[in-house]
């Protein structure tokens, strides 16, 4: 089929060369000229596994394109997914839907012959009716446009994978059964035939699930990071005690692990814009909950500052610290808000001379963070330091030998603000070593 992907940010650029790769010719758009011609050149402006190979080995096919042109676009494709952000409003809880609304308006008069648009990004519930409305209207007499919505689930550093072999496959439709629900069911043959689930929906069902999935996650971290607070004020341990509610078929593991807490662009902002559209649409209450959820991922970074703080002897200033991590969750160089350098930022305002290393988010956090110092690795992160703060789970801060590193290092002091270190390990080198939620 003739696809196109209107937006090539994160999810755009990855459901594109998924797209290609699934089989159909793909045609990409975006608004920022340097970006396409990036993506033309074959080269990817973030890092995720996998995708840079795949954009490369399709555009070079030919099955994927790129274009500014919305005419372009309207003549090339079948079908039209809108991939654009939905991020946080300035100065306020809800989704900003800006871009979302831009793609219905810059489409549509371009439309000349029956179409589907759906959409893709996670907006609040509602949205989706209100833009098929915006659509018909706008669109030719006679163009018969149609909206759909396909919500993405997609985890960074298993983008590619999450989209050729998802978990399920959602459709919000106004009509399901119908001719909308035949074209995504060819779209997403391939996937189907190999046994994925679907749910057919309306659109407001279809809204709810990308952001319900979403508060439930981030409710579940939340819930192991307030029993890591009982934890520090009662003398257990929370890693033990995540292992043994993991065993409870009913609440499992994943998602259980006590840490710094979550970030990014998703979790943090949809939570928000949920509770924001619950109480527009009066029910407020009932989402009550997620507001303690934010407040309680938050102070995960005040305690780890304070530990910080109190292994430096009371006060951060002039003090030598190295942050492993700047990305907010390993195989990602995305560091919307990331835990690491929003505690590696407070460290610096109380005095600390912070260096900070990451395998593939350096770039990134100089331009947002040019006061902070960086470094080439782990190692000469932490060369002369009195404190070293591991904050984003990466492959390679585990393999870090303990007993070397101490040797490099003014004072052997760890804090494991994800708790994925080898406790005992660092220990017996002679680090005195400190975690959220552990003795």
């Amino acid at each position: 089929m003739r696809v196109t992907v209107i937006g090539t940010g994160y999810l755009g650029a990855t459901h594109a060369a998924c797209m290609a790769e699934l089989g159909h010719e793909v045609l990409g758009l975006d608004v920022d000229p340097d970006r396409i011609a990036a993506l033309a050149a074959g080269r990817l402006p973030f890092y995720e596994p996998g995708l840079d190979e795949l954009i490369t080995t399709h555009v070079a096919s030919g099955r994927l394109r790129f274009t500014t042109s919305y005419a372009e676009v309207a003549a090339f494709g079948e079908i039209h997914f809108s991939c654009v952000g939905t991020p946080q409003q300035p100065g306020s809880q809800a989704a900003d839907l800006r871009y979302v609304e831009a793609v219905v308006e810059s489409l549509a008069p371009h439309l000349d012959r029956p179409t589907l648009v759906v959409g893709k990004s996670t907006v609040p519930v509602g949205t989706a009716a209100r833009l098929a409305r915006r659509l018909a209207g706008l669109a030719p007499v006679g163009a018969q446009a149609r909206l759909a919505w396909n919500p993405e689930f997609l985890r960074e550093g298993f983008a590619v994978e999450d989209t050729l072999r998802p978990d399920r496959l959602v459709f919000g439709l106004a009509d399901t059964g119908g001719p909308a629900e035949e074209l995504l069911r060819r779209v997403y043959a391939p996937v189907l035939d190999a046994g994925v689930p679907l749910v057919s929906t309306d659109f407001p069902t279809a809204e709810l699930v990308k952001t319900a999935a979403n508060a439930f996650l981030a409710t579940k971290i939340s819930f192991i990071n307030a029993m890591a607070e009982v934890c520090e004020a009662s003398g257990a341990d929370v890693t033990l005690l995540s292992q043994a509610l993991a065993h409870d078929a009913r609440i499992g593991g994943r998602f259980l692990a006590a840490g710094l807490g979550f970030g990014g662009g998703c979790l943090p902002k949809d939570i928000r814009a949920f509770a924001a559209r619950a109480e527009e649409i009066g029910a407020g209450p009932a989402l009550g909950f997620l507001r303690e959820v934010d407040a309680i991922n938050l102070r995960r970074r005040d305690r780890t500052v304070g530990l910080a703080r109190e292994l430096a002897g009371g006060s951060l200033a002039g003090r030598r610290i190295a942050v492993w991590g700047a990305a907010f969750k390993p195989n990602s160089d995305d560091i919307r808000d990331s835990p690491a350098l929003d505690v590696a930022a407070r460290l610096h305002r109380e005095g600390a001379d912070v260096t900070v290393y990451d395998p593939q988010a350096l770039d990134n956090a100089r331009k947002a963070h040019p006061v902070l110092g960086f470094a080439a690795s782990a190692v000469d992160a932490a060369t002369g330091a009195d404190l070293v703060l591991h904050l984003t789970e990466w492959a390679e801060f585990r393999a870090v030998d303990p007993a070397e590193l101490a040797r490099v290092v003014a004072r052997p002091c760890v804090v494991d603000g994800r708790n994925a270190l080898d406790a005992d390990a660092w220990r017996a080198a002679g680090w005195t070593y400190r975690a959220l939620g552990r003795p």
